[in-house]
């Protein structure tokens, strides 16, 4: 596995969705347009509103993204899927980073809330994924709690999202 760092720009966010970050077979981030964010600022297996840790992502937003022009002509917001998108991808990339094996895919989610929206005059989106509980036996399945700020207002609650990682064995 590669170094385990606190933090990974955009390039090394690439690296993932090629699956070289993790090695092949193992989680890996989507390539661009659906990756969702251009940078991890931290990531931590210790700390969050669990102890358990925490995953925190940021979007610089430009009016020439790809979802603007087509959601909706005249009335440009960020489709709220995306933005869970983002954070069952950034769940997925923890498991990955901790050194787990197996492909990322998004299983579940509780309740989401969707108290503000994003359009072409936010500057910045950080996404905030809290780790409550990695589960390590034949599924590895990653369990938290997330939000999306856009400039700095809680936009969007995502409650007990769920990713698991399989193996093709």
């Amino acid at each position: 596995m590669t170094e385990q760092k606190s933090s990974y720009d955009y390039d090394d966010l690439l690296t993932c969705g090629r699956g070289e970050l993790f090695g092949p077979g193992n989680a890996q981030l989507p390539l661009p347009p659906m990756l969702m964010f251009d940078r991890i600022t931290h990531i931590s297996e210790t700390g969050g509103e669990f102890g358990k840790g925490q995953v925190v992502a940021e979007l610089d937003i430009k009016p020439e993204l790809w979802f603007f022009e087509c959601h909706f002509k005249g009335d440009p917001v960020m489709p709220g899927c995306l933005g869970l998108d983002a954070l069952w991808q950034m769940l997925g990339f923890f498991l990955g980073w901790l050194g787990e094996p197996g492909r990322g895919r998004a299983l579940s989610v509780g309740e989401v809330k969707l108290t503000g929206m994003v359009t072409p005059a936010v500057k910045k989106i950080e996404f905030i994924v809290d780790l409550k509980r990695v589960i390590r036996r034949r599924l590895i399945l990653g369990t938290g709690e997330g939000i999306l700020k856009a400039d700095g207002e809680v936009a969007y609650k995502a409650s007990d999202l769920r990713v698991g990682l399989f193996s093709s064995d």
